[in-house]
């Protein structure tokens, strides 16, 4: 049994309840043996949780690598940064240079949307060919009507790049075509995917799209992983003759998002082959552990100015998590609610987040809501006494 105490309130009307150190060898069967040795083609490779950022593996993952198309996701932050803030509309018309077309377009021999020189395509359409199509056009076009320049564009990304904490990225364009001032690391590529997927989730949800149509021509997504492996939603490939294969992509399964980068991959099969042997690896490294069923009681909460004292709280559904052998003993549960918590309170109204850390940092959570109803007091005197003991010590 996972034992509860309690912790004076952090802050006035809220508490934190710590089920201490998990103790997690009484709920979890114990895996078996250490986990295999794991290796990959790619050259450079990197395996990461998303929630918490622990990585799981990584090969030559500093290294300042070209990344190609793969780059395209700083370009993607920088309009993200701007739809958010509202210097950026979706339907905002954007005019496609010449020179995007000339050198992004089907004459360049780049992945392309299609546009027409001259013409004008809202940032919407943009976005999506950028993400979903790899056009080079389309994120030349952004870049010259964010920043007048693609090379002042380019400024702009390092400046981001830097604001972000990656250490081993130089922009020199916003596609990712070839020159020798783009390079990225794939630990920086792995760090900028897990901060678009935590900041900007109406906008990841783009990457798992598996067409786009523009002009009467609908192309495919280009991540492979969309097409069979279970649980990818993102994000992005890479390839020219200097950076060979790679890709940056994206996957959940039992409640955990793992994000793998690979790069250097000789062939677009081989790209395919690997990604989903990194992926592989790293979600057998999780076992899901029932810890809850729904309506079990995983607290009990003073109640103030009500004909009763306390309440139990209980979890709605059954609440699981997927946890890596060494994050078991290093597993906590933390249950907060907001208060005090005044009468009348109503059965199943939710007041609270019961979340399972890992070093400090949330890896699964789910909502906690009152068990039973509890009705005002009609006493006076009690309704008084609580409101003193209230402002004497808090909720």
């Amino acid at each position: 049994m996972l034992k509860l105490f309690y912790n004076k309130p952090m802050q006035p009307f809220r508490m934190m309840l710590l089920i201490a150190a998990f103790m997690m060898n009484s709920v979890i069967a114990q895996c078996e043996g250490n986990a295999t040795a794991f290796d990959t083609l790619a050259k450079n490779a990197i395996l990461i949780d998303a929630k918490s950022g622990f990585v799981f593996f990584e090969k030559d993952a500093d290294t300042a690598v070209p990344p190609a198309s793969m780059s395209k996701l700083m370009t993607q932050v920088i309009v993200f940064d701007m739809l958010k803030r509202g210097d950026l509309r979706l339907d905002q018309d954007v005019l496609v240079s010449a020179d995007a077309v000339k050198r992004g377009g089907a004459d360049g021999g780049s992945s392309t949307m299609f546009a027409l020189p001259n013409s004008k395509v809202s940032v919407d359409n943009l976005l999506h060919a950028a993400i979903i199509q790899s056009a080079n056009d389309a994120c030349i076009a952004l870049a010259e009507s964010i920043a007048g320049t693609e090379a002042a564009f380019a400024q702009r990304m390092m400046s981001r790049a830097q604001e972000l904490g990656l250490k081993n990225s130089t922009f020199a364009n916003a596609s990712g075509l070839p020159d020798p001032g783009q390079r990225m690391s794939v630990r920086d590529l792995s760090l900028l995917a897990r901060y678009i997927i935590q900041t900007y989730p109406e906008n990841y949800k783009i990457y798992s799209e598996p067409q786009f149509t523009w002009s009467k021509i609908t192309q495919q997504n280009r991540n492979p992983l969309l097409k069979d492996y279970s649980g990818a939603d993102g994000m992005k490939t890479g390839y020219t003759k200097e950076a060979g294969y790679g890709l940056v992509g994206s996957a959940m399964r039992g409640g955990r998002r793992l994000i793998m980068v690979i790069a250097g991959v000789e062939s677009s099969e081989k790209r395919r082959a690997e990604a989903q042997k990194l992926l592989d690896y790293g979600f057998s490294q999780f076992r899901s552990i029932n810890l809850f069923d729904a309506g079990d009681v995983v607290a009990k909460v003073r109640v103030w100015g009500g004909d009763e004292r306390w309440v139990n709280l209980s979890v709605p559904e059954i609440f699981r998590v997927s946890l890596a052998p060494f994050e078991q003993e290093k597993a906590e549960l933390r249950l907060s609610y907001k208060g005090p918590l005044m009468a009348p309170v109503k059965a199943g109204e939710n007041i609270g987040t019961l979340k399972v850390y890992v070093d400090g940092k949330p890896v699964a959570e789910t909502p906690v809501q009152t068990a039973a109803s509890v009705s005002a007091t009609p006493s006076m005197w009690k309704k008084a006494a609580d409101s003193t003991l209230i402002m004497l010590f808090g909720g």
